[in-house]
C-alpha cells in the first residue's frame, strides 16, 4: 500500500499491523525521563512492515525501534542518521555511505556494511509490498570495509535517497529477522518492551543506543477506536497526547491552561477512491462528473470542522511540484449531470471505519445523490477488511481514504493497485522526472498530477491537518507530520 496508504494518521490510511508481545531487547530506564502515553487510532495487526501493509507499523517503529542510513527532518531534507555522510558520483549512479561507527543492534550484534548489504537486498528478496519497486532501480549494494557501504543504481534516480528515509531503507540485523511480525530488532532509540493487544504498545529506552539517549524513559501507544473515547482518556489523564485529533469540532473542550494545541500539515491525501477498472467508474466522464458534484469546501467545513487544506491532486504543498488544482473541478451540479448525460447510477461505497472517512462519506453521499449517484455506505473494519476487501481485492465501487507515505504519486502509476488507473503516458512522466535533473523532476511531477487529476483518476476531498493535542509541559511534539513515523525521540516534559 504504498501504500496504502497508507494511511494514517489522523486517521489513517493504512495503518495497519499487530501480533503478539514480547520484548526484542534490553529496556533501559532513564530516571529523568517519566513515561508517556500516546493516542493513536488503527492499532497495527503485526510488526512486520516488510509483509503487511499501511502506515500504522512503520508510524511506531520506524525512528524509534528501526533506523535508517538517513532520515527526514521537520522541513522535509534529507538528513544523516546511521551514515555519518554520503557522497554521489558525478553521473548520479553511485552514492558512497560512511557509516558511523559503535553503532549495535538491541540483540547486540554490531551494525557495519553487511547489514547495509544484507538490508537492502532483501527489499528486493523477501518485501511482500508493492513499495519495494520504488528501489528497482538498484543494481547493486556493496561493502567497501566495515564502515563504507556503495550502492550502485541502473540508473539516476531522484527518487532513491528520499525512498531510504521511509520504511524501505531501514536496517535490519543479520541476525534478527526471524520473527518481525512480534519481535523487532533494530539500533533505534527505542526497543519492544510490551504488547497488549487490542489495547498498546509500549517502547522502552534502549539502554545501548549509540546516540543521544531519549528523554522519556517510556511510551506507550494506547489504541482507541472512538474519538469521544481518546478525548476523555486526555482529559481524565489516562494519556498525555492524542497524536491525530479525530474530532477537530472538539477542540475547544480541551482548556488552553491545562493543553496545548499543535496545528501543521502532513503528507495525508484524503482520496475519494473511484475504481477506475469497472463501471461505472471507467468511464472518465463518470468520474469528472463526480468530482464537479462535491462541494469540497463544505465537505471540509463539515465533515471536518474546516481543518485541512485543498489541494485537487496527489501532490501536498510540503512537495518542490505542488500546484493548487482545487480549481480544477469546480463544484457544478449542472455540469455534473451534464457529463452523465441523464444516466443514474447505484454504486457501493466501501470505507474503513475510521472517523474522518466515516464523516467525509456521509456527505459525499448526499452531494452525489443531487446528480443521480447513489451510494450506499458501507464501513469495513480497518485494517483487516478494508484492505482485505478494498485495498486487496479491489472489490468497491468508491473508497475514502488517508494516504500518508510521503511523494506517494507513484501509487497511480501501478495499474494493478486498487485505484485501477491505468495510463501509460503517466507513468512515463513519473520515470523522466526520476531520472532527469532536479527542474525536470519538477516540471515532469506537476504534468504528472495536472494529467492525473484531468483524468479524473480519484478525487481529492482535502489534506489532512496535524493536530496534536497535549498536556501543557510537553514539547519536542512535530509540527509536521511528513514522514511515515511519529518521531517520538524529540519529546520531553
Amino acid at each position: 500500500m504504498r501504500r496504502i496508504a497508507t494511511l494514517i494518521a489522523g486517521g489513517g490510511l493504512l495503518l495497519a499491523a499487530a501480533c503478539g508481545g514480547g520484548s526484542s531487547g534490553q529496556s533501559g530506564q532513564n530516571p529523568a525521563g517519566k513515561p508517556l502515553s500516546v493516542g493513536f487510532v488503527a492499532e497495527p495487526a503485526n510488526l512486520d512492515f516488510t509483509a503487511t501493509e499501511g502506515a500504522a507499523i512503520p508510524q511506531a517503529l520506524l525512528v524509534n525501534v528501526y533506523e535508517g542510513l538517513v532520515k527526514l527532518d521537520q522541513k522535509g531534507t534529507v538528513a544523516p542518521l546511521l551514515a555519518e555522510k554520503w557522497e554521489i558520483s558525478p553521473d548520479r549512479r553511485t552514492y558512497t555511505f560512511t557509516l558511523r561507527k559503535g553503532v549495535t543492534f538491541t540483540n547486540g550484534a554490531p551494525f557495519t556494511a553487511d547489514d547495509v548489504v544484507f538490508s537492502l537486498g532483501r527489499v528486493a528478496t523477501d518485501w511482500k509490498l508493492k513499495i519495494k519497486s520504488q528501489l528497482d532501480v538498484v543494481d547493486r549494494v556493496e561493502k567497501k570495509g566495515d564502515a563504507t557501504a556503495v550502492v550502485t543504481l541502473k540508473k539516476p534516480s531522484n527518487g532513491f535517497l528520499y525512498a531510504l528515509t521511509t520504511r524501505l531503507g531501514a536496517m535490519f540485523s543479520r541476525t534478527g529477522v526471524a520473527d518481525l511480525a512480534a519481535k523487532p530488532v533494530g539500533t533505534g532509540p527505542y526497543v519492544l518492551s510490551g504488547w497488549k493487544r487490542g489495547d498498546s504498545i509500549q517502547l522502552g529506552a534502549n539502554a545501548a543506543y549509540w546516540g543521544t539517549k531519549p528523554q522519556v524513559a517510556s511510551v506507550t501507544l494506547k489504541y482507541f477506536k472512538d474519538a469521544t473515547a481518546m478525548n476523555n482518556a486526555l482529559l481524565t489523564g489516562g494519556i498525555d497526547v492524542i497524536s491525530a485529533v479525530q474530532a477537530p469540532e472538539s477542540l475547544q473542550q480541551f482548556d488552553a491552561s491545562r493543553f496545548q494545541t499543535v496545528e501543521g500539515t502532513t503528507n495525508g491525501e484524503v482520496v475519494l477512491s473511484m475504481n477506475n477498472g469497472r463501471p461505472p467508474f471507467d468511464d472518465k466522464k463518470v468520474r469528472q462528473a463526480v468530482r464537479h458534484a462535491i462541494d469540497h469546501r463544505a465537505l471540509l467545513d463539515t465533515a471536518w470542522a474546516g481543518r485541512g487544506q485543498l489541494i485537487g491532486s496527489m501532490v501536498p504543498p510540503t512537495d518542490p511540484w505542488y500546484e493548487d488544482r482545487a480549481g480544477d473541478y469546480p463544484y457544478d451540479v449542472a455540469k455534473a449531470k451534464q457529463l452523465l448525460g441523464g444516466r443514474t447510477f447505484d454504486v457501493k461505497m466501501r470505507i474503513p471505519n475510521l472517523p474522518y472517512a466515516v464523516a467525509s462519506a456521509q456527505v459525499v453521499k448526499s452531494q452525489l445523490a443531487q446528480v443521480g449517484i447513489n451510494a450506499e455506505i458501507e464501513p469495513l473494519e480497518f485494517p483487516a477488511r478494508w484492505l482485505d476487501v478494498v485495498f486487496k481485492q479491489g472489490d468497491y465501487d468508491l473508497s475514502i481514504i488517508n494516504h500518508v507515505e510521503p511523494r506517494d504519486m507513484s501509487i497511480f502509476g501501478d495499474k494493478s493497485y486498487y485505484f485501477r488507473y491505468d495510463n501509460p503516458a503517466y507513468g512515463k512522466l513519473l520515470a523522466e522526472a526520476d531520472a532527469g535533473t532536479e527542474q525536470e523532476q519538477t516540471d515532469k511531477r506537476k504534468q504528472a498530477a495536472k494529467l492525473l487529476s484531468e483524468d479524473a483518476a480519484a478525487d481529492w476531498l482535502f489534506l489532512f491537518p496535524n493536530l496534536i493535542v497535549a498536556k501543557k509541559g510537553i514539547t519536542g511534539l512535530p509540527e509536521n507530520a511528513i514522514s511515515e513515523s511519529f518521531d517520538f525521540t524529540a519529546l520531553a516534559r
